[in-house]
């Protein structure tokens, strides 16, 4: 456990980089759905955050190892799934939070990864 607060530690700016990206991305997915395809604000928008999200991931990667900091995008899933819920009112299961959960567990172990 001291290892994952070291790695983390050791990665903090790369990782609130990452944590930006993974934002970012998941927004522009969420207005690439809202655009259903279509050409409209919603559709660029989308593309604009989407590449915002991979200029920031860009930025991470100077701060910090890979192996630490991409394991933290698989917290746009997450976003992206919240998302969906939240504004697009798409039902969640249990089994869906346990998905969520073990995604967040997993990022954890393997963004701590010292070695």
């Amino acid at each position: 456990m001291l290892a994952n607060l070291s790695a983390f530690k050791n990665n903090q700016k790369g990782i609130l980089f990452m944590i930006l990206a993974a934002v970012c991305t998941s927004t522009g997915q969420l207005f690439w759905k809202v655009s259903e395809g279509q050409l409209s604000w919603s559709l660029f928008l989308g593309l604009v955050l989407y590449g915002l999200g991979a200029i920031t991931m860009m930025v991470a990667f100077r701060y910090g190892k890979l192996s630490v900091l991409h394991p933290l995008m698989s917290i746009s899933y997450v976003l992206a799934i919240l998302l969906g819920q939240w504004f697009l009112q798409e039902a969640l299961s249990l089994i869906n939070y346990m998905g969520i959960l073990f995604i967040i567990f997993g990022s954890i172990l393997m963004g701590g990864e010292t070695e």
